[in-house]
């Protein structure tokens, strides 16, 4: 995982969640049943468990530590906090290759990370579209996310991470394709 991309990308989510005014955080996303609030409480709780996952605990040893509202009064800054310790955490040597306990396997430090920052990825452009901000995504994310995830889609869709895919045109975008292939119309416009 390439940390400076790491980097970029939460710091495109932390961007978008900084638009985010009072009157957003109930608003409808691309994701089914979630509103604001509840995709950016999904977004830091992921980043939240990479420090406990990479320094090898388990997921009944994080126990439900991170259940729950975990934004708080302050969610711009708990993400912040969140992300921060993500980052350091990740950059320490041997991270990217230490196993990862996950619920549905055992997976490098490096991949595990890729799973966290495409879900990362993909969310910043649920944000964006959600309070009605630019959700035009880095082309290197994409690239990225489109690379790491493809083999993966299937079982990640399988899992219910994913909705079936969307038809697109084939003049499509990269970014369009992208989201068609999660489940997402590049043309969402709420409920």
């Amino acid at each position: 995982m390439d940390m400076e991309l790491m980097a970029d990308a939460i710091d495109a989510f932390e961007q978008r969640l900084g638009a985010v005014d009072a009157a957003q955080w109930s608003a409808a996303t691309p994701c089914d049943d979630w509103d604001v609030r509840t995709l950016v409480n999904h977004v830091v709780g992921e980043l939240l468990w990479i420090p406990p996952l990479l320094e090898g605990s388990t997921i009944a040893e994080v126990g439900d530590r991170f259940d729950g509202d975990i934004l708080g009064s302050e969610p711009l800054t708990t993400a912040r906090s969140a992300a921060s310790d993500a980052l350091a955490a990740a950059s320490q040597p041997g991270a990217h290759d230490r196993i990862v306990h996950l619920s549905f396997g055992d997976f490098t430090g490096g991949d595990y990370l890729g799973q966290v920052v495409s879900d990362v990825i993909i969310h910043s452009w649920d944000l964006a579209r959600a309070i009605g901000a630019d959700d035009r995504l880095d082309p290197a994310h994409v690239t990225f996310v489109d690379e790491f995830l493809g083999p993966q889609l299937d079982a990640w869709r399988s899992a219910g991470a994913f909705g079936a895919a969307v038809e697109v045109g084939a003049g499509a975008s990269a970014q369009d394709r992208l989201l068609a292939q999660t489940g997402r119309s590049a043309t969402w416009t709420g409920r």
